[in-house]
């Protein structure tokens, strides 16, 4: 059964397997295509690009989210602009709301309501040698200070791992994927990949990058993970709305956990326990934070709340993700060092 799934998806999507066994699964490579992204959204009803099983891995080949006539005319040489980019660009005709070029649905076998996925992320690779960013008169956290638009092309210098912002000024690069979730609730319908929420999504959480774990709750059967939004920087607010935004290649392996009830989406780096919280009020938005980190101290490190509450005040430290995507972020970092042996 499980050949003939595979042989009937490469029949109607590109991807490739490499035959290549990595902790008991298989690797699968899946290419932005007009026929394997979901543009702009988060849903449950979306028809799934590629099935896998857990312990699986995939290699995303994912696109920066920019139109090649923008890119262009922000000084891009037209041969710069990547073929798949075009291709989507002139292809496809299901997007929105959003405007995130997201690789996916991917459809994890067994994962059902109540479950976590476990995302692992092992691998994160520059694909091309520039980034952008940019702002507009209606976005970012200040507006009203630049009601124009602005874009900037900056070159990445990818032996150095360093974006060249301006003469004098470099940015190190941090790469990770802005936006990484799972399809909501079913009644939620189609959701715009801008906000994050429940289901993650547009996180634009900096900690995400190679090394780190992220668990998402599964809401809608098979989970339905996206990916995309490639960022090689950014700063915690994102305030003007992007970041080091560019194409990347990420290798991540899918590790589904049974009935475990998890109701919101956290994350693990080597050095540190992430909890998150995403509203529409920077203050309720940092009160779920705050309390998604002692429910994970009580469940997982079986504390008592007082002492979860009281340890989250005096080693946690609360940060603000982005303050820019509708439903802000907040997310708490909780070093794992002052758990002793």
């Amino acid at each position: 059964m499980r050949k003939l799934a595979i042989l009937c998806l490469m029949s109607a999507f590109t991807f490739a397997q490499s035959g290549k066994q990595d902790g008991g699964g298989h690797t699968y490579h899946l290419k932005a295509t007009p026929t394997t992204v979901a543009w702009g959204y988060y849903d449950a009803a979306a028809a799934p690009v590629l099935h896998i099983h857990s312990g699986d891995t995939v290699e995303f080949e994912t696109l920066i989210t920019n139109s090649p006539a923008g890119l262009e005319k922000a000084g891009l040489p037209a041969d710069q602009v990547q073929q798949s980019l075009r291709n989507i660009y002139k292809q496809v005709t299901n997007k929105g709301p959003g405007g995130h070029i997201l690789d996916g649905p991917v459809y994890v076998e067994g994962a059902e309501p109540g479950d976590t996925l476990e995302v692992r992320i092992q691998k994160i690779e520059l694909a091309i040698p520039y980034a952008y960013n940019a702002f507009g008169p209606t976005r970012g956290f200040l507006p009203e200070d630049f009601p124009y638009h602005k874009i900037k092309i900056i070159p990445l210098d990818r032996e150095r791992m360093m974006a060249r912002f301006a003469p004098g000024i470099e940015i190190p690069l941090h790469p990770f994927f802005g936006s990484m979730g799972v399809a909501p609730p079913p009644e939620y319908g189609r959701v715009d990949s801008a906000p994050p929420g429940i289901h993650a999504g547009n996180m634009d959480n900096k900690e995400l990058v190679e090394g780190s774990t992220l668990y998402l709750p599964v809401w809608a059967p098979g989970a339905l993970f996206e990916v995309g939004d490639g960022h090689t920087g950014q700063g915690n607010g994102e305030v003007d709305i992007t970041a080091l935004e560019t194409s990347l290649v990420g290798t991540l392996q899918f590790i589904l956990h049974k009935s475990t009830g998890q109701n919101y989406p956290r994350a693990e780096t080597p050095t540190h326990y992430i909890s998150m919280g995403f509203h529409s009020n920077l203050y309720e938005a940092t009160r779920i934070a705050v309390r998604q980190m002692v429910e994970f101290l009580v469940n997982e490190k079986h504390m008592s709340r007082d002492d979860a509450y009281m340890l989250t005040s005096v080693a946690g430290d609360v940060d603000v993700t982005q303050l820019v995507d509708g439903s802000v972020g907040v997310h708490v970092m909780l070093p794992k060092a002052i758990f002793v042996p």
